[in-house]
């Protein structure tokens, strides 16, 4: 095989790995709030996805969030829990949102 043929080879690789990376993030809609609660309890710091395009970083406790940082509930739509607890967001201490 060639220097054309390798390359070929790498971004067939790569192409069918893109898939695979999109699976990650689990979509809360589709699971009850029991399994995504497992989910973050497994994977301690997991990005779930609540749509097409809304996905966050959710983690299994406060202890996750940097110095600057304060842990708030995450509540996620679930397929039988439109408000399910399944871990904590971090958001910054300082944000102009909480002053107001």
């Amino acid at each position: 095989m060639g220097r054309i043929g390798a390359g070929l080879s790498i971004i067939t690789m790569l192409a069918s790995g893109a898939p695979a990376m999109a699976q990650q993030r689990p979509y809360t809609r589709a699971l009850t709030c029991s399994a995504v609660k497992e989910i973050v309890a497994r994977e301690q710091n997991v990005v779930l996805s609540t749509s097409a395009n809304a996905y966050e970083m959710v983690h299994r406790d406060v202890m996750a969030c940097a110095s600057d940082e304060t842990g708030a509930p995450a509540f996620e739509p679930t397929s039988d829990d439109a408000n399910c607890l399944a871990g904590w967001r971090c958001k910054q201490r300082n944000s102009d949102s909480q002053s107001k």
